[in-house]
């Protein structure tokens, strides 16, 4: 097991699977030593969909929770795309963040949801986990998902 994994372990993480397309894109793009992931929706390990939007019964808390669950398909991903090594994972290089809100919401609360996010990229990857990212609030997003993150990381080739 390789120090990644025990950490996703010591921090008590369950990676779910990757999760499959759903129209006509591919998970992952592979160029050179760069990965460019797909955006993750906040969908649970189980399969449950975490919905809301923020200004209309979605908390920060809860649209943190739900920036976790995107967080936690994209390390899925990402161990795909490293052929199940995190090892290989040299830095997590961007986030992009869409979070589902209304248009009285404050910019300031968009950026603390995907710290939901941003943190766990950190407690996994730790210094490497530390990246550039932008947060946007939305009206929508797909399948009436909280939230949505896209993500690029660099590897070992």
């Amino acid at each position: 097991m390789n120090s990644i994994d025990k950490r996703i372990q010591e921090l008590g993480l369950v990676l779910p699977e990757p999760v499959a397309p759903v129209a006509n894109y591919v998970p992952y793009v592979i160029t050179g030593n760069q990965v460019f992931i797909s955006g993750q929706i906040s969908v649970t390990a189980d399969g449950e969909l975490i919905k809301g939007r923020l200004g209309e019964g979605l908390s920060v808390e809860q649209g943190q929770a739900a920036a976790r669950a995107c967080g936690l398909n994209l390390i899925a991903q990402m161990k795909a795309a490293c052929g199940g090594d995190l090892s290989r994972v040299k830095r997590v290089v961007k986030l992009g963040g869409f979070v589902c809100c209304n248009f009285d919401v404050t910019n300031l609360d968009v950026p603390k949801i995907i710290n939901g996010c941003s943190d766990l990229m950190v407690d996994v990857f730790e210094d490497a986990g530390k990246h550039a990212r932008f947060a946007v609030g939305v009206p929508a997003l797909p399948l009436d998902v909280a939230v949505e993150i896209d993500c690029v990381i660099e590897i070992d080739i």
